[in-house]
């Protein structure tokens, strides 16, 4: 039996995170450059997406490029500018057909105009899809994003309009980026590192995390369907006891 076949269809995780990694490894591995590797990590985008569409994941949100990301080889950078916006103009018309609807989170304005552009773009031609939304993390930092929402609050309490003890987990939560997004439920990483690298940081306390040796232009649909198995064999107490869930 198949890890698809092995799923609980009314135990899926609504919302899974995925921090790509490996692009570079795998293309060092071919003997290619470090931006074959990312251009080859558009397959497996698409065919995560599809897998989400197939299963029934209504949220995924990926990792596609970190405010870090910014201090590589301008070279690297300038490529990687060139693949989002390329994929962005390719793929506008396949998010339809599976009604996935395109969203993005971050910095955005930090991007080249062009991506901007075409992002915007894109997202308004999926926003009328409801099967499964897809969320690009772009010149992304949980760090940055926690720091702009504490500013924002801050500047609420400075005005007036906000009292110090009306600021609660919801409150914060809702001046984040990812306020009509669910937490997620499940987060992966590829490629054998074991850490969040400024990933979701409040979005993630009670995540449950899964990390794969298998690079992401290798991953496939197959190897989320075991993810996904792995994360439905675990207990989620929150808190609490065993025998309380039970």
């Amino acid at each position: 039996m198949g890890f698809k076949e092995q799923i609980d269809v009314n135990r899926l995780p609504k919302h899974i995170a995925i921090i790509m990694d490996g692009n570079g490894r795998w293309a060092k591995n071919q003997g290619k450059m470090r931006i074959f590797g990312h251009e080859q990590g558009v397959l497996s985008v698409k065919d995560i997406v599809e897998g989400c569409v197939d299963v029934g994941i209504e949220f995924l949100t990926l990792y596609a490029f970190s405010t870090e990301n910014w201090h590589r080889p301008k070279e690297e950078v300038d490529a990687l500018m060139q693949i989002l916006i390329s994929t962005i103009n390719k793929e506008t018309e396949t998010l339809n057909k599976n009604k996935v609807k395109l969203n993005a989170i971050g910095d955005i304005e930090s991007l080249p105009q062009e991506c901007i552009d075409d992002l915007n773009e894109a997202m308004g031609k999926t926003a009328h899809n409801t099967k499964c939304t897809l969320t690009l993390a772009l010149s992304y930092s949980a760090k940055w994003e926690i720091l702009a929402a504490t500013k924002k609050i801050a500047q609420s309490v400075k005005e007036n309009t906000l009292q110090v003890d009306q600021i609660t987990e919801e409150l914060f939560a809702s001046k984040l980026t990812t306020v009509n997004i669910p937490d997620p439920e499940l987060m992966i990483r590829t490629s054998g590192e074991h850490r969040i690298s400024n990933y979701l940081l409040w979005q993630m306390a009670y995540t449950e995390f899964y990390f794969t040796d298998v690079l992401w232009p290798d991953f496939r649909r197959k190897d989320l369907f075991e993810a996904i198995v792995d994360y439905q064999k675990r207990e989620r107490r929150f808190g609490k006891i065993s025998e309380q869930l039970n």
